[in-house]
C-alpha cells in the first residue's frame, strides 16, 4: 500500500506572494518630479505625483491638500472623482490627469490660476497598509500691465522723476537706469498691494546731470527673470532756468484762472436772477415732450440759450461796478472845476 504523498510547494508559493506583497508596500514611497511648480496669473498649474516602485494606483485614496491640510483641493477615490468635498474656491477648476494612472503616475491640472493659489501643496496616497505624502510648491507671477514716468515738479536743482507701474506679483525690484546701461540711484521708492493681492510700485529720483540724454525706468520679476521698462527723453531746456520760471508763470496763470472761475460759479449760485432764469429754463424744457422728434433740438436750444443769458447777465453784472467808479470819478472831477471860479470871485470881492 502505497503512502499518501504531500506537496509543499504550494503553500510556500502563497507564503512567498504574500511576504513579497509586504515588502512591496512597505517599500512604496511617493514622490513629485517637479517639486517648484510656476504659474502665470489666468493660466494653469499641474501639481504631479508619482508611486515608487511603478505599480497601478487607479483603486488608493488620492488627495492633493494645501499645506497645513486645512483646504481639501482634490480627491480621487474608487476609480473617480469625488465632488462636495473640496473647497469652494477649487470647485470647477481642477481636472485629475490620469493618462499614467497604471504606472503609478497621476496628476492635478489647475485651471484660472490667482495670486490666492500660491503656495505650498502635498499630494497623499493611502491604500490598506500604505500611506505616504509628498510635498510641493506652486509660485504664481504676474507681469506688471502699465508703466509710466511722470515729470512731478521743476526746481533750480533738478528735476523730479517718479515711475510707477501696477499688476505685479510677487514684488518686484525696480531701478533707475541712465542711457550707459548704469543703474542710478534713486530717491525713494514704495509699494503697496490692493484686495486681489497685486503689488502697486512707485520709484522717484532727483535728476541733476543735464549731460543725461534719456533715463530709463526698469522693473524685473524675480520669479520668472522677465523685465519691463520705459524711457523718457530729457530734454536740455528742462535744465533752462529762464523755462522753469516760464513753467512756473503758466502754473500760476492757470491757478488763478481756475480760482476766478470758482469765484464766478460761487456768485452766479448765489445770484438771484440766475436762479430765475434757470427755473424758467426748466420750466420750458419740461414743456417739451421726450417723444417730439424736435426734442434734441428744443432741449439744446433752449440749454444754449440759458447759458449765453446766464454769461451776459454775470459780464455785466462784473463790468458795472468799474463803469459805475468811473462815472464817479469823472463826476467829482467835474464838480472840482465848477467850484474852483466861484472860490475865485469870492476871494477877489474880499480883497476889494
Amino acid at each position: 500500500m502505497m503512502k499518501p504523498t504531500y506537496s509543499y510547494f504550494p503553500g510556500y508559493h502563497v507564503f512567498f506572494i504574500f511576504l513579497q506583497i509586504i515588502l512591496t508596500s512597505e517599500n512604496l514611497m511617493v514622490t513629485t518630479p517637479t517639486g517648484h511648480v510656476v504659474a502665470r496669473v489666468g493660466g494653469q498649474a499641474e501639481l504631479s505625483c508619482q508611486v515608487t516602485p511603478p505599480r497601478s494606483v487607479a483603486y488608493m485614496d488620492v488627495r492633493w491638500f494645501r499645506e497645513d491640510k486645512s483646504k481639501l483641493v482634490y480627491q480621487y477615490r474608487g476609480g473617480h472623482g469625488v465632488d462636495g468635498e473640496a473647497a469652494p474656491e477649487y470647485v470647477k477648476r481642477t481636472e485629475f490627469v490620469s493618462e499614467a494612472i497604471g504606472k503609478g503616475k497621476v496628476a492635478l491640472r489647475i485651471h484660472n490660476i490667482s495670486i490666492f493659489d500660491d503656495g505650498p501643496y502635498q499630494c497623499s496616497f493611502n491604500d490598506s497598509g500604505f500611506s505616504d505624502v509628498a510635498f510641493m510648491n506652486l509660485s504664481v507671477a504676474a507681469f506688471g500691465l502699465k508703466m509710466q514716468i511722470n515729470v512731478q515738479s521743476f526746481g533750480y536743482d533738478g528735476i523730479i522723476l517718479e515711475c510707477s507701474s501696477v499688476g505685479w506679483f510677487p514684488r518686484p525690484q525696480m531701478e533707475w537706469k541712465d542711457n550707459n546701461g548704469n543703474v542710478v540711484p534713486y530717491s525713494s521708492i514704495s509699494y503697496s498691494q490692493n484686495e486681489d493681492r497685486f503689488f502697486f510700485m512707485k520709484i522717484t529720483l532727483l535728476l541733476r546731470n543735464q549731460s543725461q540724454e534719456s533715463i530709463t525706468c526698469c522693473v524685473h520679476n524675480p520669479l520668472t527673470g522677465e523685465e519691463k521698462q520705459t524711457s523718457l527723453i530729457i530734454a536740455n531746456a528742462l535744465f533752462d532756468e529762464n523755462y522753469i520760471k516760464y513753467l512756473i508763470f503758466i502754473f500760476l496763470g492757470i491757478s488763478i484762472c481756475l480760482c476766478l472761475f470758482y469765484l464766478l460759479i460761487l456768485y452766479l449760485m448765489n445770484s438771484a436772477f440766475s436762479i430765475t432764469i434757470i427755473s424758467h429754463y426748466l420750466q420750458l424744457r419740461n414743456r417739451v415732450f421726450i417723444s417730439d422728434p424736435l426734442y434734441s433740438l428744443y432741449n439744446s436750444w433752449m440749454e444754449n440759450m440759458a447759458v449765453v443769458i446766464v454769461f451776459i447777465v454775470s459780464l455785466q453784472t462784473m463790468v458795472r461796478p468799474v463803469q459805475l467808479q468811473r462815472e464817479l470819478t469823472d463826476g467829482g472831477e467835474r464838480d472840482k472845476g465848477r467850484d474852483l471860479p466861484s472860490k475865485c470871485m469870492f476871494r477877489s470881492k474880499s480883497e476889494e
